[in-house]
């Protein structure tokens, strides 16, 4: 796909990630109020989240596998769909657990929209340029946290709105993105025989379901060490290990366990999971710092975690760019992004319910660039390593695992505030007339206004405290991050969709290629009728190609790039044992002229990249290297003004005829003056018989200019420069010539001037006046401008008409030699007879 096609597609996928995150960042700041509005709890607070990631962790996987099976397209589109029926019915929640149903709608729809969006930006970008479109993601990202709380705000605090709106507000942005969609999204849809495994998915879901719930529940609903714990947990770990039994067996499984085989796939997936966990778990309190504790409106609170944003979208952009356009690694931003995060955490872990909120922003930047710098580069690690019949398997398995953290994160992270926001209000109530009406604590109403102003201020700072524990707590699972990234190998990025092992394994040996170029003689002779040809063939050199290295520590890497096949020929190789009975190459070194090249050096290289030979061409241009055995030899033959060549020469059991055509590195210099005046600063262009742009260059302080190692042919040389007339000439170059060609310029003339009014003795606005050379052939017209002045530019010199019209017709007759020519004209009104 051209970068066009591309960025086409990209903003459908960009639309409907805006939807989904923009849902996501408007409830989240909305759900205090929503909380208090439908009479819910803390432990409510952390369902409505948990709920939605819950599915969208469970379904993540099946997602990804139904991607590499059916059309990536259909099945994006289907995500879009769902994850708004799902907000829709969210608005129209009467009460909690109405809302964390509907909420669960949209984790299924969330699911697909996370996993699919890097599946198929995998199917159409190779991974070095992977990394720009990922900053797109980081963007669309930072764009939908910004705009989402203050949105969702703005909704809340708008009486005539209300947080229902939240739901719905985004429904007109997923129809959009769904028709975008569908007009920009091109893939081929790979047909083969579809396998679903079903009872993988269930028992994986299943388990993972149990572990989530547990987690919400446990130390709230029940004791950790409780009959309860020991069910959801068993059950858990049963499923669990019944899930990978299916997984190890099945032909198509939901999450193929080969791909852990891979240490970076196994270190990506650990860090991403502890990136989940911190940036989920921390973040999504946020909203009730600033809105209980500090006591921001929903507005206000949007607005305090711009720095985070700030931070998301800087880093993942630029991260993004610098990949792509210059260093192709990925492995410096992870460590610098694991140790932000670990900072950025350890920071917001010192924060209560009155710290500096400068100070506050400022360990949100830090955090907000630390997790920008991994999130997508994470993923980005895993798919370079990934064949892409696996791309959507693999890379909704990192997602599942984020998913899974952030899961985990906010069930744990929401347990330890309620539990440490009880701590903190029974401790503030104690020895005060409102002793005892904790209720509950951090399980009971978020209802806070409705307590009185004593207890209101020992509740808000309690939730300021509680805050900074948690943040503690993310900290320490950010160093899991931390220490992943750190043994993460770095492998170059690849610049083509799919990984070398996915092709057919290639013998690049020289035995290999000894009975490929035997069988391919043997078909030619069969085919022409030729006596069959027991040598081997030699490479006949495409100049135009350009040049291949087949060293060793390159032969990995032949899939990099697209190489054209070089042919082969049967002209050439030796008969006979002429003129030696040992292993060499002959041959003579030409001009593309046919003539000898003389003084000439021939280097011959084996596979490994060692020197085996090195002649210099007499007069004749003949030259004469031993092989030390049979193999694939590289032959570079370079000297004077000719331009260095290489071919790969494969020499079997007898001598080998191989002759070198080298084209000369020409040249061409000169002068560009005007008169006996040499032009500084005038731009040259050098353009080849197709019109592409060979070379360009400004004249310097003498008027010179010089362009090298041309190719002999013909070419053109265009000269501008201010006050000067363009020129253009035509130059045939040599092979190995050096062309002197001075370009002469001719001042352009420029006829201004003024045309006004005899009888008003003012200017005349919109005058036409037209410009006729000596054949009446228009040259140039213009109207005047407010002032009655025009202009015509670029004029040779010789005689002209100036026409001028609005009034009676006036014309005049002028010759022009100059540079600048003033001509001002008269318009008369008609006669009164």
């Amino acid at each position: 796909m051209t970068h066009r096609q591309i960025m086409e597609a990209m903003s459908g996928l960009m639309l409907a990630l805006l939807v989904a995150i923009l849902s996501s960042t408007i409830v989240s700041n909305a759900l205090p109020r929503i909380i208090a509005d439908l009479h819910g709890s803390q432990s409510q607070y952390t369902w409505v989240v948990t709920a939605m990631l819950l599915t969208s962790t469970a379904s993540t996987p099946i997602w990804g596998k139904l991607s590499d099976l059916f059309s990536k397209k259909l099945l994006y589109q289907l995500a879009i769909t769902i994850f708004t029926v799902g907000s829709v019915l969210g608005g129209f929640a009467q009460s909690m657990p109405m809302l964390i149903g509907f909420r669960a709608v949209q984790g299924i729809g969330m699911g697909g929209l996370q996993a699919l969006i890097q599946v198929v930006i995998a199917a159409m970008v190779s991974p070095r340029e992977r990394g720009r479109y990922s900053g797109y993601i980081g963007a669309t990202f930072a764009v939908a946290t910004v705009s989402g709380p203050l949105v969702g705000g703005l909704i809340v605090d708008t009486p005539w709105l209300g947080w229902r709106w939240c739901f719905w507000v985004t429904v007109p942005i997923a129809v959009i993105a769904f028709v975008v969609l569908g007009r920009t999204l091109k893939l081929p849809v790979v047909k083969r025989p579809v396998k679903i495994d079903w009872f993988g998915a269930l028992f994986l879901v299943g388990g993972v379901s149990l572990l989530l719930v547990w987690v919400s529940l446990a130390g709230k609903q029940f004791a950790w060490a409780s009959p309860e714990t020991a069910a959801y947990v068993g059950g858990a770990v049963l499923a669990l290990i019944v899930a990978v039994i299916i997984e190890s067996r099945v032909a198509d499984p939901i999450v193929p366990l080969r791909m852990f085989r891979s240490p970076t796939v196994t270190l990506a997936t650990i860090g991403t999971v502890a990136v989940g966990t911190a940036m989920f778990g921390g973040a999504v309190f946020l909203g009730q710092y600033f809105q209980i504790a500090r006591s921001f409106s929903p507005t206000t609170a949007g607005l305090m975690t711009l720095p985070m944003v700030g931070g998301l979208f800087v880093s993942s952009t630029i991260s993004g760019q610098i990949i792509s356009r210059r260093t192709g690694r990925i492995k410096p931003f992870l460590i610098s992004g694991g140790i932000l995060l670990v900072i950025g955490m350890g920071l917001l872990s010192t924060i209560d319910h009155e710290t500096d909120l400068v100070l506050v922003g400022c360990y949100l930047a830090i955090m907000g660039i630390g997790v920008g710098s991994l999130m997508q580069n994470l993923v980005l690690a895993v798919q370079n390593t990934t064949d892409s019949k696996d791309m959507g398997s693999v890379t909704s398995v990192v997602t599942f695992f984020r998913t899974l953290g952030g899961s985990a994160g906010v069930s744990v992270l929401g347990a330890v505030l309620a539990t440490r926001v009880s701590d903190y209000i029974l401790a503030g109530l104690a020895g005060t007339p409102f002793a005892g009406k904790a209720g509950g604590a951090g399980g009971g109403s978020l209802d806070i206004n409705a307590l009185p102003e004593p207890v209101q201020v020992i509740v808000r700072a309690a939730y300021g405290d509680a805050i900074g524990d948690i943040f503690f707590v993310s900290a320490c699972i950010s160093v899991v991050t931390l220490l992943a990234v750190l043994f993460l190998k770095e492998v170059p990025l690849r610049t083509t969709i799919d990984s070398q092992s996915s092709r057919e394994p290639v013998d690049n040996s020289a035995e290999a290629v000894d009975n490929k170029a035997r069988s391919s003689a043997s078909v030619a002779s069969a085919t022409n009728g030729s006596p069959q040809v027991e040598g081997l063939r030699t490479a006949v050199v495409d100049s135009s190609a350009e040049p291949v290295d087949n060293s060793v520590n390159n032969l990995s890497d032949a899939w990099s790039e697209p190489v054209l096949p070089r042919p082969y020929s049967t002209e050439g190789v030796q008969l006979s044992g002429s003129p030696s009975d040992d292993l060499n190459l002959h041959g003579t070194v030409t001009d593309s002229s046919g003539a000898a090249v003389a003084d000439a050096v021939l280097t011959l290289t084996d596979a490994s990249g060692r020197q085996v030979g090195r002649a210099r061409t007499p007069a004749d241009g003949r030259y004469r290297l031993n092989a030390p055995k049979s193999g694939t030899y590289v032959l570079i033959a370079s000297g004077g003004s000719y331009q260095p060549t290489a071919s790969m020469v494969v020499v079997g059991d007898r001598p080998v005829t191989h002759d070198v055509r080298m084209f000369g590195a020409g040249g061409v210099s000169g002068v560009v003056r005007a008169g006996s005046r040499e032009i500084s600063g005038a731009m040259v262009l050098l353009t080849d018989v197709r019109g592409e742009v060979v070379g360009s260059c400004a004249t310097g302080a003498r008027g010179h200019y010089v362009f090298g190692g041309l190719v002999g042919g013909t070419y053109a040389l265009t000269v501008t420069a201010d006050g000067f007339r363009p020129t253009a000439s035509s130059v045939s170059v040599d092979d190995g010539e050096q062309v002197n060609f001075d370009i002469a310029l001719q001042a352009g003339t420029t006829l201004s001037g003024i045309v006004r009014s005899a009888g008003l003795n003012g200017p005349v606005a919109d005058a036409r006046v037209t410009l006729l050379d000596t054949d009446g052939t228009v040259v140039a017209a213009a109207a005047t401008d407010s002032e009655g002045g025009y202009t015509f530019t670029d004029l040779p010199d010789g005689a002209y008409t100036v026409i001028a019209t609005g009034y009676p017709p006036v014309a005049a007759s002028l010759r022009l030699a100059g540079e600048h020519i003033e001509h001002d004209v008269e318009l008369g009104y008609p006669s009164a007879d």
